[in-house]
């Protein structure tokens, strides 16, 4: 098998293995498919992470994920594809971060690694086993690339900014309205 072609597969597999993934991920989102709690409750999951409003987050990173996914999968403006989905990771990288690298502890390897492969592919295209490639690659071009891959990075590090600034209030406004002790108080003998 020539070289070339061992290329186009190994970007194939590629394409649709993490764009399959990202498709399903965003469907649960979306549509609750496979498991997933629709738009409504991932709404309020987004809310109650950070993201606000809720609908409008959960709406981008289903779309991010579901639409990204599904145009990797077909090869078909590769780097939009590529970055929508490394922007919609960098999301879920920022709410499991605090966790640390690995996933087992609740961390951001596993969205990292998404948003990683989805870059990747978007900015080494798809190979020729592709609806990009069948159409003359058309919307994937260099300056497609430096647009989505720029639009990507400026969107998501609005959002995780956002993101920062909404919890930093919430953590601010809980403990204005945490009674505070009384080091005066007398202690409960029963309790002692």
């Amino acid at each position: 098998m020539p070289f070339s072609r061992r290329k186009d597969i190994g970007l194939l597999a590629l394409r649709l293995g993490a764009g399959g993934t990202l498709l399903a991920h965003g469907s649960q989102k979306l549509l609750g498919w496979f498991g997933g709690s629709g738009l409504e409750a991932t709404a309020a999951a987004m809310e109650s992470m950070g993201f606000r409003p809720g609908r409008e987050s959960a709406l981008a990173a289903g779309l991010g994920e579901a639409g990204g996914g599904a145009l990797l999968v077909l090869g078909l403006a590769t780097p939009v594809a590529g970055a929508a989905a490394a922007g919609a990771m960098a999301g879920a990288v920022s709410v499991h971060a605090p966790a640390g690298f690995f996933a087992h502890q609740g961390g951001f390897e596993y969205p990292a690694f998404l948003g990683f492969v989805a870059a990747g592919i978007g900015l080494a295209g798809p190979g020729r086993l592709s609806l990009d490639a069948l159409t003359g690659d058309r919307l994937n071009r260099p300056g497609t690339v430096l647009l989505a891959f720029a639009l990507s990075a400026a969107a998501a590090t609005v959002v995780v900014n956002r993101r920062a600034a909404a919890l930093a209030e919430a953590q601010e406004h809980a403990a204005r309205s945490a009674p505070e002790a009384d080091p005066d108080a007398e202690t409960d003998p029963a309790a002692t």
